[in-house]
């Protein structure tokens, strides 16, 4: 029962890993109106990517230093994702199994 939950957590964070790769991907378009922005499925395809990402690139993006134009933010979140998955794979599994 515990290998499923740790399982279960360690691909909802793989997921979100591609969730805003798809997010940095589609600012990339958008910023270079490689997508037309008045299109419906291109703007609830964006409105999706900034709800599901922004509540956890915003607080990094308020303590990382401005860099221009440069956002190092899901750079950031990757480094975050990758070290819950260690925890969980290195504390949390020893621990259960």
């Amino acid at each position: 029962m515990g290998l499923t939950i740790i399982n279960t957590l360690l691909f909802a964070l793989n997921i979100y890993t591609w969730i805003v790769i798809g997010a940095v991907i589609f600012s990339w378009l958008y910023a270079f109106n490689v997508v037309n922005s008045s299109n419906r499925f291109v703007s609830m395809l964006g409105e999706f990517f900034y709800k599901a990402t922004e509540p956890l690139l915003r607080p990094i993006r308020r303590f990382l230093p401005d860099l221009g134009g440069i956002d190092i933010s899901p750079i950031v979140l990757f480094i975050g994702i990758y070290f819950v998955g260690q925890i969980i794979r290195n504390v949390l599994a020893p621990a259960i199994i």
